[in-house]
C-alpha cells in the first residue's frame, strides 16, 4: 500500500492556492512538501496543520492506495 495525497493537490487547485502559498501558511518546510510530492509519510501533526489551513478533513487531503499484485 502506498499514500496518495492526489486529493490534497486538488484541494490546492479548488481553493486556487499554490503550493508556497500553502508551504507558507502552514509552516511547512520544503523538504515537507517534497515529501508530499513524492507521496511519502509525514508527520500527523503536519497533515493537521494542512487541514487547518485548508478548512478540510485528512480524508479531504489524502488517502491510501493498495497496490495491484502481479499476476
Amino acid at each position: 500500500m502506498t499514500l496518495s495525497y492526489k486529493k490534497l493537490w486538488h484541494q490546492l487547485i479548488d481553493k486556487e492556492m499554490t503550493k508556497t502559498e500553502l508551504q507558507k501558511a502552514a509552516g511547512l518546510s520544503w523538504g515537507t512538501v517534497a515529501k508530499l510530492n513524492r507521496g511519502e509519510n509525514v508527520n500527523t501533526s503536519i497533515l493537521m496543520r494542512i487541514c487547518a489551513v485548508l478548512d478540510c478533513d485528512i480524508s479531504e487531503i489524502m488517502e491510501i492506495v493498495r497496490d495491484k499484485k502481479a499476476e
